[in-house]
């Protein structure tokens, strides 16, 4: 199987990892330590469960998710949907399709209720409720129920991929823009769901599998109920910090983004795309319905860096290098770097290396008591730690 980075070639990438090393610190000034978990098959997320503090959940590209106990793994899979998953039979060649996120609902315990994202058999985007089974360690592939389908015609990339649920308690959903020509143009139209942030209530309502909070901000105006924000181009990884959100977009070839805002101001925003990419612009003949919004942080493409990969801002006091600092790292570079988030400034400070090298990085992870992990697509899934 090939393993895809996100938004760029598998050539240009296996070229540039090819130059480093496996997981390692990358000099004796890192702001953490990785404590190697195991190897996976194509992981693209880590994440942990509601009331559930010893398990750690391993998301891997062709349609598992594996399981950790106190950082064990354990042989049988959580759930295994490879037969849902995918896309057309020639989708393993240089595709990004797979199986790409999870999230838990906040009433977990006792909903049991999880979802996740994926390219289904036709290649497009599907959106799946699952239930736990009455074993902590079990899903019950038989709750599969569908929430949301999402053509995503002609190109394998620009899938986005994250769900999450927010601090309001709604489902948050990123989606590419389907890398159509010209490029962008899904991300700017509002009666298309692709090159978006989605936000519904997945429980049924009425005869929809799912509802839409009447405070969605094209409620009753020109738009689809579900666009949360859009001007997106690849929204590969999203995530929440109390009543912020922080959102890095995969740019096309000069820069990468992350858009970090209140909440409440990211309602119905649009973050430029395809009229800029991050601070320049791209296509000035194609605006948004609205004035874009211009991202907190960007970062060019100089010394073969192509993808950013979305974190999360750190509180772990014993990480006290990256504490209350956002963290994102480069699928090509492997680097990981970190920059203290002022939103009321709307600045990106301090923005420095973290010391760390991680060839083929895929994602990170939010564990209990402000634990962060890393995935790799090439297999590998860590644990930050103090320092030595």
């Amino acid at each position: 199987m090939s393993s895809k980075l996100p938004g760029r070639s598998m050539v240009t990438a296996i070229a540039l990892l090819g130059s480093l090393l496996t997981a390692t610190q990358a000099n004796a000034q890192a702001a953490a330590r990785l404590v190697f978990l195991g190897t996976f098959e194509n992981p693209t997320f880590v994440t942990v469960a509601p009331g559930e503090p010893g398990l750690l959940f391993v998301v891997e590209r062709p349609g598992v998710v594996r399981l950790l106990r106190n950082e064990v793994r354990l042989a049988p899979p959580f759930l295994d949907i490879r037969d849902i998953v995918f896309g057309p039979p020639d989708a393993n060649a240089g595709s990004e399709q797979g199986l790409f996120s999870m999230a838990f609902a906040p009433d977990y315990p006792q909903s049991r209720r999880f979802y996740v994202a994926f390219t289904n058999n036709n290649g497009d985007i599907e959106i799946d409720e699952f239930r736990r089974s009455l074993n902590p360690e079990r899903a019950n592939p038989n709750t599969r129920r569908v929430l949301l389908t999402i053509p995503h015609p002609g190109a394998k990339n620009h899938n986005g991929g994250q769900l999450h649920f927010g601090p309001d308690g709604f489902l948050y959903i990123s989606t590419g823009d389907g890398a159509t020509s010209p490029a962008g143009e899904n991300a700017r139209k509002l009666n298309n769901l692709l090159g978006k942030i989605l936000r519904i209530h997945p429980l049924p309502a009425g005869t929809r599998p799912y509802g839409i909070p009447a405070s969605n901000p094209f409620v009753d105006k020109p738009g689809l109920d579900e666009i949360f924000a859009y001007g997106l181009r690849n929204p590969w990884r999203l995530s929440f910090d109390g009543t912020r959100i922080a959102i890095a977009d995969v740019g096309q070839t000069q820069r990468e983004e992350v858009n970090f805002l209140p909440l409440v101001d990211a309602r119905g925003t649009n973050f430029g795309w395809p009229q800029f990419e991050g601070d320049i612009v791209f296509d000035n003949s194609r605006p948004g319905p609205d004035p874009a919004t211009f991202p907190m942080f960007v970062y060019d493409h100089h010394a073969g860096r192509c993808a950013i990969i979305g974190g999360y801002v750190v509180h772990n006091a014993n990480l006290p290098a990256l504490d209350r600092r956002y963290i994102y790292g480069d699928a090509c570079t492997g680097e990981v770097r970190s920059f203290f988030p002022r939103v009321g400034t709307q600045e990106a400070v301090g923005d420095r290396a973290a010391g760390i090298s991680l060839p083929g990085l895929s994602s990170f992870g939010q564990g209990f008591h402000g634990r962060i992990y890393t995935a790799q697509i090439n297999g590998g899934v860590n644990r930050l730690a103090p320092p030595p």
